[in-house]
């Protein structure tokens, strides 16, 4: 019996490749570039299943294929805003994805923004590297101390409690969250957390706010000048969620005008592309989406994207599925 074909979107860490390899019939893209839609309108007729990650943008016109050869989008990554769900159910597709695996690296590097931004890290290295560092003084870089501070969590699963943990325990951090749906007393006592009723109201108490909500049409620009003009003039944003959940715009006049103290982001509206006014900032730390970018995390959901397509072509519901 023919093993199911499966295309990848992108290179993978070796040892899934090899893994994927003893199980299917595997085509990777290994020029590691970004596809077209037109890429993955051909690997939808041609393959029985794609495995696709989260810069590929499986849009109505993606899908919008005649009949559909695959039968799965086994997505690498938790977030799957970039798959449009009512196009792959009128298609039969089923979409799973990797959650779990990745929340304790995502976290780390949320922490790692925090502690960049507040004490003002990417602008002391970029001093370094021009060769404008005149050495210590009293006022140079003065930053903010993130210890005992309040922290703002909008979205409290696996990863906003995955911070929470490290901000608490590590810094002392008063945490207070946002969630769509009300988070158990059990839970918010674990890690010594006060649910807020709104983002609205989460935002003045802050000193720093972190998000980690899905992204999507229903959070595009979430955090808009409006909410923007709510947090405190000396307060940070960091987002390692989604780009599209931050109004880049505005966030752009709020750290130039220095309406809020600065922001440090792992995700944009359009990445790979920047907007250039974000380029201009300097109470800013970019990154380039490294959120998972360890090597644990990045086999780790590789090889849950596998379990994913060696259940579905055995006949088996895949624990991941999505829709």
């Amino acid at each position: 019996m023919a093993r199911p074909r499966i295309f990848v979107t992108r290179r993978l860490p070796a040892a899934v490749e090899a893994k994927l390899s003893e199980r299917f019939d595997v085509t990777i893209n290994t020029s590691d570039r970004q596809l077209g839609t037109e890429d993955l309108r051909e690997a939808v007729r041609r393959f029985d299943g794609v495995l696709p990650t989260v810069t590929d943008r499986f849009s109505p016109e993606t899908l919008d294929v005649g009949r559909s050869h695959a039968r799965i989008l086994a997505n690498y990554g938790v977030g799957y805003s970039h798959i449009d769900i009512a196009s792959v159910a009128r298609h039969g597709i089923t979409v799973t994805n990797t959650p779990d695996v990745l929340s304790e690296c995502t976290a780390d590097l949320a922490m790692t923004l925090m502690l960049m931004v507040a004490r003002r890290a990417g602008e002391g290295e970029r001093e370094i590297r021009a060769g404008a560092w005149t050495g210590w003084r009293p006022t140079h870089l003065v930053g903010t101390r993130v210890s005992g501070k309040t922290l703002g969590i909008i979205g409290f699963g696996r990863i906003g409690q995955a911070v929470a943990h490290r901000a608490r325990l590590g810094f002392g951090m008063e945490i207070l969250v946002y969630n769509r749906s009300p988070v158990s007393p059990g839970t918010l006592k674990t890690y010594g957390a006060t649910q807020v009723e709104s983002i609205d109201a989460l935002l003045p108490l802050c000193d720093f706010v972190s998000l980690h909500c899905p992204g999507g049409a229903e959070n595009r620009h979430l955090i808009d000048g409006r909410r923007l003009d709510l947090m405190r003039p000396e307060a940070f944003l960091i987002n390692t969620a989604r780009g599209e959940v931050v109004d880049e715009a505005a966030l752009a006049q709020a750290l130039m005008f220095e309406t809020i103290g600065g922001a440090a982001l792992d995700v944009f509206d359009r990445e790979p592309r920047i907007n250039p006014q974000l380029r201009d900032c300097d109470n800013l730390v970019m990154l380039p989406h490294l959120g998972s970018a360890t090597r644990e995390a990045r086999e780790a959901m590789g090889f849950r994207a596998l379990d994913n397509l060696t259940d579905f072509f055995a006949g088996r519901e895949p624990r991941d599925k999505v829709a």
